[in-house]
């Protein structure tokens, strides 16, 4: 598990606790959670920027790079990831999970979505759950899938048209990059719910999650690498010193 150098020593939280360092990260030390979603967002954008400038991968300026994103802060913070790609030469296609009138009236990731449109390109394509039928194609001419369909928060099964869609993303061959958890997947038990995503990479954000050390779990994280999103290191819960034995 890759971590950035201050992210080292954090131990790993469940969904409770990650919903409550967001919520003190935005109530008590007054970090909007726009900021705290565009650090996400940038974050996720530099691992594919770097899969996409690997040896024998498409260049960062040849790059198409699908990104499946919900209506939730998980969409959110892929309509951050597809901004910052855009604007570093990658052709993008976002793929809505809903149709796009049914996009929240409020919050944060309805005001990333609002910021995404007006910064449509010709880099930059934007296609709801109408065009689902293409998907298929859209995914496997792309190289990578970025999947922002469910974040920690999922805790019940996903319904059987989120599983087509999964499925299609598990079979069309691409690398799947997961922001902060795969689609599906209980970050607290690392146990499918019904049915997940297989990522090769999984950005998680603030602290690896409990579920992800869990057995049979890295089938659907990957490699995971943990991203600072800007919660103040006071926040974030350490992990326990080790005892030293008498003579080491």
């Amino acid at each position: 598990m890759k971590t950035a150098g201050k992210m080292a020593d954090v131990r790993p939280v469940s969904r409770e606790e990650m919903r409550e360092l967001d919520r003190r990260a935005i109530e008590e030390i007054g970090i909007p959670g726009m900021v705290l979603m565009e650090n996400a967002g940038r974050s996720v954008a530099e691992v594919v920027l770097e899969m996409l400038a690997r040896p024998g991968a498409a260049g960062v300026r040849r790059g198409r790079v699908a990104i499946v994103c919900g209506k939730g802060n998980n969409g959110g913070d892929g309509f951050v990831v597809a901004r910052h790609l855009a604007n570093n030469g990658v052709k993008v296609t976002v793929l809505l999970t809903f149709r796009e009138r049914d996009m929240r009236a409020e919050g944060d990731a309805a005001r990333n979505f609002a910021i995404l449109k007006k910064t449509q390109s010709r880099l930059l394509k934007i296609l709801d759950i109408g065009t689902l039928p293409d998907w298929d194609r859209t995914l496997r001419e792309s190289d990578c899938v970025v999947d922002a369909i469910f974040g920690t928060g999922l805790d019940k099964p996903v319904s059987s048209s989120f599983v087509e869609m999964i499925e299609t993303i598990n079979r069309c061959g691409r690398p799947v990059v997961a922001v902060d958890v795969p689609s599906g997947l209980d970050c607290n038990t690392g146990l499918p719910l019904a049915f997940a995503m297989e990522a090769e990479v999984t950005v998680t954000f603030a602290a690896p999650k409990t579920g992800f050390f869990r057995h049979g779990a890295r089938r659907f994280t990957g490699r995971v690498v943990v991203a600072d999103i800007g919660i103040p290191r006071k926040l974030l819960p350490k992990k326990a010193a080790k005892t030293q034995r008498h003579g080491d």
